[in-house]
């Protein structure tokens, strides 16, 4: 087994997963995984740049993961920075930052990439399954974009378009510096709009119509799920592989973007980062169910973490086997 640390920096949040991998076995042990909300894309889609207090948080975060990946003693570390730092103007800022912290410096991948990290770190377990019917939708909807891949064993199609639930409420609810709380009927149809174009677009790369399992990743599709599972708190084993039916995702949904602030912050299983952008979130999901007829979404806890933690463990591996 090779003890590796991946880091997943994105618009939202910031995660670390520390494991023990096997790739010849395929077995993967967790060790530490953690989250933090930190809001790196705070602002990014306005002004273009990492924001001073944004950038605050995720260091701090860092200096955290920092401490436990040395606890652990992991023997490599991949981070892996998504939507917000492409964009910024100031990414350098960000760059140095990290790995002034960390030692390493993130890699800013692009949407491909981070669709094929997500689909090794989403299926690698599903793939063995009868139950499953192939090909597989991976979708992660994130905070500043939306990765969508299609595939069997192996990435068929993908593509990475900026739709993610920060962006579209940045975009859409924003108004005066605050979030409408709730949206209006025309806040709401500015988003659909939005989903809908990026989806036309998706369609002419991805063969969305083909896939027969909806598999949905990170924090907009597991907190949908404990909430429809009625979960007294975020228990991610009975979040991991839960089938969630479109009724419903769609009531959810519809909960999410009729209710006010006050009300979404008492659902136990909702983190508090999330209260104001999960109802934008939720409609991405639910709009990717629609187009594609989805009776159900399978909801994974293992995303791109997982496979940056593949990746890493594979790398390991190769350089201890050269001469």
């Amino acid at each position: 087994m090779t003890r590796v640390a991946g880091i997943d920096c994105g618009t939202n949040s910031i995660r670390l997963l520390v494991a023990d991998c096997d790739p010849a076995t395929g077995e993967l042990v967790e060790l530490d995984r953690r989250m933090t909300i930190v809001r790196l894309g705070q602002g990014v889609d306005k002004t273009g740049r990492l924001a001073p207090e944004a950038l605050e948080r995720t260091f701090a975060a860092c200096r955290e993961y920092a401490a436990v990946i040395k606890e652990l003693g992991a023997e490599r570390l991949r981070f892996v920075a998504t939507s917000a730092s492409r964009d910024a103007e100031n990414r350098d800022e960000f760059v140095q930052g990290v790995l002034g912290i960390l030692g390493v410096e993130p890699e800013v991948i692009s949407g491909d990439q981070e669709a094929e990290f997500s689909f090794i770190g989403a299926t690698k377990e599903l793939t063995g399954t009868t139950h499953m019917e192939k090909p597989f939708l991976v979708v992660d909807i994130g905070g500043g974009s939306t990765e969508f891949v299609v595939g069997e064993e192996h990435v068929r199609a993908a593509l990475s378009v900026d739709v993610g639930c920060v962006r579209m409420t940045e975009r859409h609810l924003v108004v005066d510096g605050a979030v409408t709380d709730p949206p209006t009927a025309q806040q709401i149809a500015a988003i659909k709009a939005d989903i809908e174009a990026a989806l036309d677009l998706v369609e002419q790369t991805v063969p969305l119509s083909e896939a027969r399992t909806l598999v949905g990743l990170a924090g907009s599709v597991t907190t949908v799920a404990g909430i429809a599972l009625g979960l007294p708190e975020y228990i991610s084993s009975a979040i991991h592989h839960a089938r969630i039916p479109y009724e419903q995702v769609r009531e959810i949904t519809e909960r999410m973007l009729t209710s006010v602030h006050a009300e979404r912050a008492a659902i136990p299983v909702l983190h508090p980062g999330r209260v104001d952008v999960i109802g934008a979130g939720a409609l991405v999901l639910l709009a990717i169910m629609e187009r594609i007829g989805a009776a159900e979404v399978v909801v994974s806890e293992h995303d791109i973490l997982d496979g940056i933690a593949w990746k890493t463990a594979e790398e390991v591996e190769a350089d201890e086997q050269r001469p």
